[in-house]
């Protein structure tokens, strides 16, 4: 066996009161109060959080503005910190008018902006999702379900979680190596709360795929962890792009996800993109599948649909392509009528990755078979693949 045929792969995670994602949330919450009042709502926020202070600025054109301070204390109390002494600065201000009329222009909605957007899928998983990608998010939502329902005392709501997986000839053999490092109270004994971890997050957040005698299990290696969130480290939205996505084994597009509307096709493309391949590989047409669409401002269409099943496709991926362009309307407002992004469903989409809830619309495979159905006949009238 040559060491090309056996890689490790590895993603992470981290919980919904890490800092980066509590901005995120505070990000989409807003997102989803503006929907609430107003489904044409157009929304670009972003989030900054240190020591004292959250920062929230960006553009927002909508029939309602929220009561955005309210929303920062809320979420950061639902995340489960009891910090009431911050200041909240809001600058907020409309859509650039140049860039509404781009999106609205002759009644068909243009892209908010430029960009490529990637989607992907595998068949390792029920998710059809990597394995590493799943295993790291079990591990922190475990982890925050062991906080809040108070299996494990003294556990604090900051945390991240690392999955490293050994594949041989492309398949995932065993669990090479894992990370968890959560934040504490600061009397929490570490060796009982390895071994509490141990119990009630690591093992049932492998029962899917079990480690073995040789795995190696990291608990908070730098040791104590009391100090953390955002009197720690300083937050930001879209800085956890990978882990939102597909833990770095999928290409990425550069765009952020949380805070956008889905005129946004850094958002709703990838959404979009995601939807597609997962569909291609639920109908059976491919073990793996990457989709890529990129657009322009102002145009409705995309200006390249890119379908690659990296060798594992039942049809050309030329033929795919041709299928996707007809089968799925990818223009913006297509897009946002088929996902329902106009809808307050962010804020409960952000945390644990975007694409490992079965009830969000991309994550939909009802459609499989009929894709396939047209597969076939396009491959019929093409006289093969």
């Amino acid at each position: 066996m040559s060491m090309k045929d056996k890689t490790i792969l590895t993603a992470e995670s981290v919980t919904a009161g890490h800092p980066d994602k509590l901005c995120d949330t505070i990000a989409d919450t807003v997102l989803d109060c503006c929907l609430e009042h107003d489904p044409n709502a157009r929304v670009a926020c972003e989030v900054l959080a240190t020591a004292g202070k959250f920062v929230v600025a960006g553009e927002i054109s909508a029939l309602t503005i929220p009561d955005i301070s309210s929303i920062v204390r809320d979420t950061v109390r639902r995340a489960g910190y009891n910090c009431r002494d911050f200041d909240v600065e809001v600058l907020i201000h409309p859509q650039s008018p140049d860039i509404a009329d781009a999106v609205a222009d002759s009644g068909q909605a243009g892209a908010g902006d430029q960009g490529i957007m990637y989607g992907y899928a595998c068949s390792e998983t029920e998710n059809l999702l990597p394995l590493p990608v799943v295993l790291a998010h079990r591990l922190t939502a475990l982890l925050t379900c062991a906080r809040t329902m108070g299996r494990i005392s003294g556990l604090r709501p900051d945390g991240k979680a690392q999955v490293s997986v050994e594949y041989v000839f492309g398949a995932p053999r065993r669990i090479s190596a894992i990370v968890l490092s959560c934040q504490h109270a600061e009397d929490k004994d570490l060796s009982q709360l390895r071994e509490e971890l141990l119990e009630f997050v690591i093992q049932p957040a492998l029962r899917i795929f079990p480690a073995d005698e040789d795995t190696e299990i990291f608990i908070n290696p730098s040791g104590r962890f009391v100090l953390g969130g955002i009197e720690a480290d300083t937050g930001l939205t879209g800085r956890k792009l990978m882990v939102d996505t597909y833990g770095g084994l999928a290409p990425h597009g550069g765009g952020a996800l949380s805070g956008k509307d889905g005129t946004k096709v850094d958002r709703s493309g990838a959404y979009m993109a995601r939807c597609i391949a997962k569909n291609i590989v639920a109908a059976g047409l491919a073990e793996k599948c990457t989709v890529a669409l990129a657009y322009a401002i102002g145009r409705a269409d995309p200006v390249a649909v890119d379908v690659d099943t990296h060798l594992t496709g039942t049809y050309s991926d030329k033929l795919l392509e041709q299928a996707v362009r007809c089968f799925f309307d990818l223009t913006p407002a297509g897009m946002i009528h088929t996902l329902q992004l106009n809808q307050p469903i962010f804020a409960d989409a952000c945390n644990y990755g975007h694409f490992t809830r079965a009830n969000l619309p991309w994550e939909q495979t009802g459609q499989a078979g009929k894709f396939a159905e047209l597969c076939a006949q396009l491959d019929h009238g093409d006289g093969g693949g």
